[in-house]
Parts: C-alpha cells; sequence; structure tokens
C-alpha cells in the first residue's frame, strides 16, 4: 500500500471517529439534557434495532390466539377498544397507531400510552437503544429528540421539556380485558417482522431481582420487580404496591392530593386501576417498584392498615 493511499485511508477513518463522536451514543446529538448525560446509556441495540410497529393490524377477539393469562395492554380510544399483547410489544417496544403512541418497557414492565399529537403535530416514534434508569428513551422521528417514558417528556432536542400527554391504559390479562371489553380489537402477529412471538426475550427476568442496568436510585421496601400501580396528581405521585392492595379486597377508596379516587384491584389477574370521583379510568403506569422509585423517590407510598 502506497504512502497517498495510506493516508487518504487514515483520514477518512478520523473523519469517521469525529462523526461518531459528534453525533453521539446511536447517533443522537445529546446536549445538555434534563437528565444526568452519563446516566443515559447503551442498551445494546442501535437505534431502530428494536424496530416500532408502524403500520399496526387488527383482527377480532374472536380472531385471537391468546391464552387467559397472556399480559396485555387495553386502550379505549374514541370508543374503540384495543388490545395490544405484552408478547408481541416485548419485541418492538412502540406502537404508533394512528395519532395513539403505545409503548412498553420490559426491562420496567411499564406499558403507557400517550397521545402522539404534540404542539400541532403528529409525531411518530422509534427506540432510541438507549436507557435512562433502566427504562426505554424514545425518539420523534421529526426531531430526533430524546423522550423518557416515565418521565412523559423529552429530555433532549428541540421538544426538550414538552410533556406528552398520557392516555388512560390498562396493563391486565386478555380475560380481564375481554370481559370487560367484548368488542376489542387485537393487535395483530402479522407485523411484517420475523420474530418469534411465541418466545419471550426476556423469560424470567420479572422473577429474578436482579438489574441488567443501574439505577441513580434504589429502596429495600420492596423486592425490585414487585408491582406498583403509580398515579401522578398535581405534579405528586404515589404508588400502589399489588402486595398492599391484595390486603384489602377489590376496591379502595383513598384521598390523594386532595381528591377522592377508586383503586381497583383484580386478584386474578393480579393488576389494578384507579377510577376518579366521577368513575373514569385514570391514567396511571403499573411499574416494577425499582423503576418507580427510580424516577420518583419523593413518591407517596400506600401501606395496608392491617
Amino acid at each position: 500500500m502506497n504512502k497517498r493511499i495510506s493516508s487518504r485511508l487514515l483520514l477518512v477513518s478520523l473523519l469517521l471517529l469525529m462523526v461518531q463522536v459528534e453525533a453521539g451514543p446511536n447517533g443522537f446529538d445529546i446536549k445538555q439534557p434534563l437528565v444526568p448525560i452519563d446516566e443515559i446509556l447503551l442498551g445494546g441495540p442501535p437505534r431502530d434495532g428494536i424496530p416500532a410497529i408502524d403500520a399496526p393490524l387488527f383482527i377480532l377477539a374472536s380472531e385471537a390466539d391468546l391464552k387467559q393469562d397472556a399480559e396485555v395492554l387495553g386502550l379505549v380510544v374514541k370508543g374503540v377498544a384495543k388490545a395490544y399483547p405484552i408478547a408481541i410489544l416485548n419485541w418492538h417496544e412502540i406502537v404508533n397507531d394512528q395519532g395513539v403512541l403505545v409503548s412498553f418497557c420490559p426491562l420496567c414492565g411499564t406499558g403507557v400510552a400517550f397521545s402522539a399529537d404534540v404542539g400541532g403535530e403528529r409525531l411518530d416514534f422509534g427506540v432510541s437503544g438507549l436507557l435512562y434508569n433502566s427504562d426505554v428513551l424514545l425518539y420523534d422521528r421529526k426531531t430526533q429528540s430524546l423522550w423518557s417514558q416515565l418521565l412523559n417528556q423529552a429530555i433532549s432536542g428541540p421538544f426538550k421539556g414538552t410533556k406528552l400527554q398520557m392516555l388512560p391504559l390498562m396493563h391486565t390479562t386478555w380475560s380481564a380485558w375481554l370481559s370487560a371489553q367484548p368488542e376489542t380489537w387485537v393487535l395483530s402477529r402479522n407485523t411484517g417482522y420475523g420474530a418469534d412471538y411465541d418466545r419471550d426475550p426476556y423469560a424470567g427476568y420479572a422473577s429474578r431481582p436482579g438489574l441488567y442496568f443501574p439505577v441513580a436510585k434504589r429502596d429495600a421496601r420492596y423486592p425490585p420487580k414487585a408491582r406498583v400501580l403509580g398515579v401522578e396528581l398535581n405534579g405528586q405521585f404515589k404508588a400502589y404496591p399489588m402486595v398492599e392492595l391484595a390486603k384489602n379486597g377489590a376496591e379502595l377508596v383513598d384521598d390523594f392530593q386532595g381528591k377522592r379516587v377508586l383503586v381497583r384491584y383484580d386478584a386474578a389477574s393480579r393488576s389494578a386501576a384507579i377510577y376518579d370521583e366521577h368513575g373514569e379510568l385514570m391514567p396511571a403506569v403499573t411499574a416494577f417498584w425499582f423503576a418507580w422509585y427510580a424516577f420518583h423517590p419523593e413518591s407517596e407510598v400506600y401501606r395496608s392498615p392491617e
């Protein structure tokens, strides 16, 4: 190899390195984020290495081949009920569904739905391959802003500080959702990808105490993967651990931030939901305890009087 070719190769290599450094992790230009930049971690896959579902297809409930105890995220928008099986979301984490963003983070056990209409325009989202507090960071394809699922807001980019509108969603079993919404549609496995939706890529993770990635704060009051129902009112947070709700039976009337709320616990599906004083389902998130506490260490925590 002559010196001229060698010099050119060295120059190209240096330029590529400079582009990678300038672009930042997974190609994102992260400047002065709202969270500590050294706590934004590479999750393993590259940007879009976990592919979002951008053209979801739905089937009738009668056509769905789901076990009764299969976990789903259930959502009703404009009178239309839909179920998004966790078995599919484990492989995709995001569904862009006609103005609704359905997100799921297997590492935190968190399913959250948002309106995709932001600032007068409709956004679509992808999986950045980056994590904060072990939770998925989404990105919008228009501005490349990074969005924290559990902070409900953009942490970097042109939308930095902008909040997403959280939608009421149920994290429950197929049997429970079908009973409540017999006319529901179901996200089809015909996604256009070759994933084996019968295989859980995170098998055993929820039953083990260990985490794959570090988080800023930990608390030992409950096991790390114990499930809680977390809610925000007036900028304040409260967690309802499932183990505490199980001690109270099916319903709990509670006062939080000067409002009376009703928490319903379903022992069969080991799931819970929260309703306002008018009986309307409120936005809330089912999460592993470690994840809820990492994001909301100041959160109130419901304890059964027993």
